[in-house]
């Protein structure tokens, strides 16, 4: 695995499937990878050069040895034959410090792969891993008359005293259920018994190993989670989940505010459905259902409970291999943000109220799996269904599609699929339907239930599909086949449109695809605003991935490299020779675009488990950023050095964070200065030092700042925060923290007039990925915009369709407005051009 790749989560044992046939090694694989998408799976099929020649190949295994190599070891699995002799003789043609850590196993190819994969991406040790690959059969010998699979153990646990924490939920949806997902995750393998409260509403204690029982304690924005654990490893887990909430849970807040998820409105005229926005956009077409097959669950068991068993284990592992490649396909497709909705999905297939409990009674006897497996789910959808936030009932939904695809593989009957192309009318769509379908084939999306916020509507908008929910029940009433009209921005779907409708519709949709088409064919392009003012757009990245995600986006760069993705979840920090590796990789993804790299931005508000530090009463005011950096420069200083390294081969720009005064500048300028410098330096640009500006003081202080720095980068999540005293994480305060806000905007404008003959002005924080500011931006003397790769096409539009003379008025007029609701209307009024 890649050095950058691997350095965010700790080294995890590496797999090669060695088979006869290129094609079976590639696709155990694909199912290894899609159970696992953190680990390094390598196929060693067939002999190299003949790709259609059955055979193994001794060079090909301890290439693809070495391509799997990890710190943690790596597990060979082979199929028959003369697969065995040539993975021993690669043994052979490795290093000899590689081959210690390489186990041969004699675990089932298929079976095994997909059970080391599993165990692998957890942290299992090597002979955990190995373990695990030789129990992969373990569920067939049971449904076939062999020893039963082992069964499940109980919640690890132990005795002694409770300890607990509490931890305060600032999420704008609370603890729904991607966050409550990753609690679960970050609990895995704890030997420790926990348990969850709602430490606001006094609901609870339940299973905090649970998604389910983690749904009913309600913890919505402004509560506190309380978490107590007990056991060997209690101290462990409280310390994980809170470097989870330190983190925010990992649940980025979005740009674009969603619609609240209210009732459904009533028809209007009739023909005219009116329902909820929730995916922008037109579509015109026939009526198409899913096409549900029945699921008829038998009252007792057709077979024994061991037969029952098996039965359970075969359907929850076919549909966690169907979800895990749902989300490597919705990540490619639509973001890895988008794709992390689906591990809530995989997650309800380990919780213990459905999993646990149905394996509880097919035990017991006299009920079949699919029996069991129902009704375990009806009680885990009564306790979604009984929330009272109506966003989080939206869950029982995701749920269901769940539940659904497993009964399907108990009953053998086959999943469904649209009946056809045209506009897909349902009851409701769970994620994994909605992420599985193609734009090609459904142009549009209309539900009898359902609201914006749910996980499908976010699916549906970032696939580019038009939805709209909350229709109602009479929807459902549409015949297949009918011709209807769905607007995505008004909320509406009305039967049998008139021509002019239908035409209307076709220009919009027209114009849609000539805009976007038109961006995504000019984003590779330099952007220039029409009088040609030069503004660099560039990407804020956090990962090789994104990287790559970033040229593919046509950014100029990367205006934002956050590093602590090198540094989160190790107990150890990573030295100076990883810290290289990652930036060297990310930076020849790249392939010569300009990369700024921040030090590492961390603190009392964002812990570390590397960096243990004392409770602030204030983190965000404390020590944190580049305050952090100076203080321990064992920090700091490996950091630079690796930087410094990387820029002797690539355009690499280094940039601290949270800088207030000069000495921090010009003491930090000295760390790197002291810096190893690397060989080879005749004819290399010099590093080009930069700081982030999100204190006022920076702001304010510009032209003091400006002649020590070659360009400052303006974090406008910080700045309106600070500027405005309001937490930007504070629902109350929501709207006060707004980068808009004129005062927000004079320091803008401050910052960038301060730049001399040389130097530059840039803005990194959301702001920069708002279309509608670039040309206010612009005008204040901004000529750098780092964005999320997505939104990289439509910013460069944006700068091409302003004029400086026409940014400058637009600067003026909002510099003078009373606040940012104002700013808002200017920036959305046609009459501004």
């Amino acid at each position: 695995m890649a050095a950058a790749e691997r350095a965010g989560s700790g080294a995890r044992v590496g797999l090669v499937l060695v088979s006869h046939s290129a094609g079976l090694a590639e696709n155990a694989a694909e199912l290894a990878r899609a159970m696992a998408p953190d680990v390094r799976v390598v196929p060693a099929g067939g002999v190299s050069g003949h790709a259609d020649v059955l055979g193994t190949d001794a060079d090909r295994v301890a290439g693809a040895i070495e391509g799997a190599w990890s710190t943690a070891g790596v597990l060979v699995l082979m199929d028959l034959g003369s697969a065995v002799l040539s993975a021993e003789f690669a043994l052979d043609l490795i290093p000899a410090a590689h081959r210690a850590k390489v186990t041969l196993s004699a675990a089932p190819l298929v079976e095994g792969a997909v059970a080391a994969a599993v165990a692998a991406q957890t942290g299992g040790a090597l002979e955990q891993v190995e373990s695990e690959a030789v129990s992969g059969l373990l569920g067939k010998q049971a449904q076939l008359g062999g020893p039963p699979p082992a069964p499940a153990g109980p919640e690890p646990g132990g005795e002694g005293e409770w300890q607990e924490e509490l931890f305060p939920v600032d999420l704008p949806l609370g603890l729904h259920a991607r966050p409550a997902a990753r609690v679960v995750q970050a609990l895995a393998g704890v030997e420790a018994e926990v348990r969850a409260s709602n430490a606001t509403t006094g609901s609870g204690p339940v299973s905090a190993r649970s998604l389910n029982s983690l749904a009913t304690l309600q913890v919505v924005r402004g509560q506190r989670l309380r978490l107590e654990a007990r056991g060997r490893e209690a101290k462990e887990a409280l310390s994980r989940v809170a470097r989870l909430a330190g983190r925010a849970f990992d649940d980025p807040v979005t740009a674009e505010p969603l619609p609240e998820a209210v009732e459904p409105q009533p028809s209007g005229a009739e023909g005219v459905f009116a329902g909820l926005p929730a995916s922008p956009g037109t579509a015109v077409g026939p009526v198409v259902r899913l096409g549900h097959s029945a699921l008829v669950v038998p009252e007792t068991a057709p077979g024994s409970p061991l037969q029952e068993a098996a039965l359970l284990e075969r359907a929850l592992a076919a549909t966690r291999s169907e979800l895990g490649q749902l989300r490597e396909q919705t990540a490619r497709r639509a973001g890895a943000y988008e794709a992390g909705i689906l591990d809530a999905d995989l997650l309800f297939l380990e919780d213990p109220e459905l999993a646990d409990r149905t394996r509880a009674a097919v035990a017991r006897g006299g009920v079949g799996a699919a029996r069991a497996w129902q009704e375990a789910a009806a009680r885990a959808r009564a306790q979604w269904e009984g929330i009272a936030d109506p966003r989080l009932r939206l869950r029982a939904a995701d749920l269901e599609g769940v539940v659904r695809r497993v009964l399907a593989h108990l009953l053998g009957t086959p999943e469904s699929t649209p009946t056809g192309s045209g506009i897909l009318v349902a009851e409701d769509l769970n994620p994994a339907d909605t992420a599985q379908l193609d734009p090609k084939v459904i142009w549009g999306i209309a539900t009898a239930a359902g609201g914006p916020t749910s996980h499908s509507a976010i699916l549906a908008r970032s696939l580019g599909i038009p939805a709209v929910v909350g229709l109602g029940a009479p929807v459902l009433s549409l015949e297949a086949g009918a011709q209807v009209l769905l607007d995505g921005d008004r909320g509406s779907l009305v039967l049998d449109p008139s021509a002019d409708a239908v035409e209307d519709a076709a220009r919009e949709r027209e114009r849609r695809r000539r805009a976007a088409a038109a961006a995504a064919r000019a984003a590779s392009r330099p952007a220039r605003t029409r009088d040609g003012v030069l503004v660099e757009v560039a990407a804020n990245i956090g990962s090789v991935a994104d990287a790559r995600a970033a040229v593919a986006a046509g950014a100029d760069g990367v205006g934002l490299l956050r590093t602590e993705f090198l540094f989160q979840e190790l107990a150890q920090l990573p030295g100076e020779e990883e810290q290289f590796l990652a930036y060297q990789e990310i930076a020849e993804a790249l392939a010569g675009r300009p990369l700024t790299i921040r030090t590492l931005d961390v603190g009392a508000d964002k812990p570390l488990p590397s960096v243990p530090r004392e409770a602030e009463a204030n983190p965000a005011l404390g020590v944190r950023g580049l305050r952090l950096g100076l203080a321990q420069p064992e920090l700091l200083t490996p950091q630079l050095a690796a930087i410094t390294r990387v820029a002797a081969s690539h355009p690499v720009r280094v940039m601290f964070p949270m800088v207030a005064t000069r000495d921090e500048v010009m003491v930090a300028r000295g760390l790197l200065a002291a810096a190893p410098a690397p060989d080879h330096l005749e004819g290399v640009p010099p590093l080009q030092v930069g700081i982030m500006v999100e204190v006022p003081a920076a702001a304010l202080g510009a032209s003091v700042l400006a002649p020590l720095v070659d360009f400052m980068s303006i974090g406008t999540n910080d700045l309106s925060q600070y500027t405005m005293a309001a937490d930007r994480g504070n629902a109350e305060l929501r709207g006060l923290a707004d980068p808009l806000h004129p005062a927000v905007l004079r320091l803008i404008a401050l910052t960038a007039a301060a730049a001399g003959p040389g130097s530059w002005v840039g803005v990194c924080g959301e702001l920069a990925g708002d279309p509608a500011a670039a040309e206010l931006l612009i005008g204040l003397g901004v000529r750098e915009l780092s964005a999320a790769p997505r939104r990289v096409a439509a910013v460069k539009e944006a700068v091409r369709a302003a004029t400086l003379p026409r940014a400058r008025r637009l600067a003026e007029q909002a510099l003078e407005l009373p606040d940012a609701g104002a700013v808002r209307e200017l920036l959305a009024s046609p009459r501004r051009r």
